[in-house]
């Protein structure tokens, strides 16, 4: 019989550019570093960059001032759908000694529901075809697939030329 774990006190908030070493330490145990991680020099300068966007934050779950997770979360406007904005995440992470306490779906109703303050008509998200396991995390929240997903691997390092 599995032990049910303590109840986290888990909060979302948004992320400080001195929670990056924190954050990259989620990416890193999560396995989000695929295609390699950032020195934190790097990191600043895309943290400095992103929410310089109107609306593109990093958040952060915590528990007793522990970074346990984090996602991206953009709000972009839209000339089609009647002008209302759509919401896309990105980089859901959970440090591995925490997955399973449900920070991902706290993160992700949070998620929803800055999405519905602003207005937004659909939170979108991407997962690797590989990851059976998320995407039936993400439909036990709500999420269905929807169409297709396409892309193309760019040439050169990051995609720049």
């Amino acid at each position: 019989m599995p032990m049910d774990r303590p109840r986290l006190d888990l909060s979302i908030r948004t992320a400080e550019e001195a929670d990056l070493p924190k954050i990259l330490a989620v990416y890193s145990s999560a396995g989000l570093e695929r295609r390699g991680s950032l020195e934190l020099e790097e990191a600043q300068a895309l943290f400095r960059r992103m929410i310089s966007y109107p609306f593109y934050k990093v958040y952060v779950a915590e528990s007793e001032g522990q970074v346990l997770g984090s996602f991206e979360l953009l709000i972009m406007d839209n000339l089609a759908n009647g002008g209302l904005p759509s919401g896309l995440v990105e980089d859901v992470a959970v440090a591995r000694e925490a997955q399973g306490r449900g920070i991902g779906k706290a993160m992700m109703l949070f998620a929803m529901e800055e999405c519905r303050r602003e207005g937004c008509y659909k939170l979108a998200l991407s997962s690797n075809q590989i990851r059976v396991e998320a995407h039936g995390f993400y439909e036990a929240l709500g999420f269905t697939r929807h169409g297709f997903s396409f892309r193309v691997e760019l040439e050169g390092e990051g995609g720049h030329a």
